[in-house]
């Protein structure tokens, strides 16, 4: 397997986690965001919507965050990613979209860029931009998770799921950006939890070969 990504992309990030929980290894290759590697026509070639993460396997492409890790769950079935039940798999799979389809797709690099690029918006016009998309989606989580009764050391009980996978970076994410995490005590508790377990701490953007400050 290969796995290009970025030590800063979420997305990268949680395919990261759900590897090193499956205990999978594979070939990084570093695509810099930054820089705008990922507009490069050889890396448009591998996928053409320029994004990351991208993962190779058995000769096949694969993209999307959520569609790689449910790609692994399904290829690599434990540890599982998605509890059995079917309302359980329903719960996971709609905290994990809180974040990876409601808060990360309107704060990731290339609308933070637009935002200060075209529209012209200055260094805390984004910055202010960033932390009430994350504030909005957080207070929605924090309600699910600390009040129906079927979070545990986890979100989802005793065990990390695909819904802790997409929650951990965009709490780093939230911490990088000075986010008063004071108002979320279950996603902060359910945050120390993950970052107890290996997985979590191996997949840490710091943790990357290209990783920078």
């Amino acid at each position: 397997m290969k796995l290009y990504g970025y030590c800063r992309s979420s997305a990268a990030f949680r395919v990261r986690i759900a590897l090193n929980l499956k205990g999978l290894t594979c070939e990084n290759t570093f695509v810099h965001l930054r820089k705008g590697e990922q507009r490069a026509a050889s890396f448009l070639a591998i996928n053409p919507t320029g994004l990351v993460p991208v993962l190779e396997d058995d000769g096949q492409i694969f993209i999307q965050s959520m569609a790689i890790c449910e790609y692994l769950d399904e290829t690599h079935p434990t540890p599982p990613l998605l509890p059995g039940h079917p309302a359980d798999r329903a719960r996971v799979r709609a905290l994990a979209q809180i974040v990876a389809c409601d808060i990360h797709p309107i704060n990731n690099l290339r609308v933070l860029k637009y935002l200060a690029g075209p529209l012209g918006q200055d260094e805390n016009a984004v910055a202010a931009w960033y932390n009430h998309w994350i504030l909005e989606g957080f207070e929605a989580f924090e309600r699910i998770v600390a009040s129906d009764g079927q979070s545990g050391r986890f979100c989802h009980g005793d065990e990390p799921s695909l819904a802790d996978i997409c929650l951990v970076p965009q709490v780093f994410n939230a911490r990088r950006y000075n986010l008063d995490m004071a108002a979320f005590p279950t996603i902060r508790t359910i945050f120390e939890n993950c970052m107890k377990l290996e997985a979590f701490q191996k997949a840490a953007p710091e943790k990357q070969p290209d990783y920078e400050k």
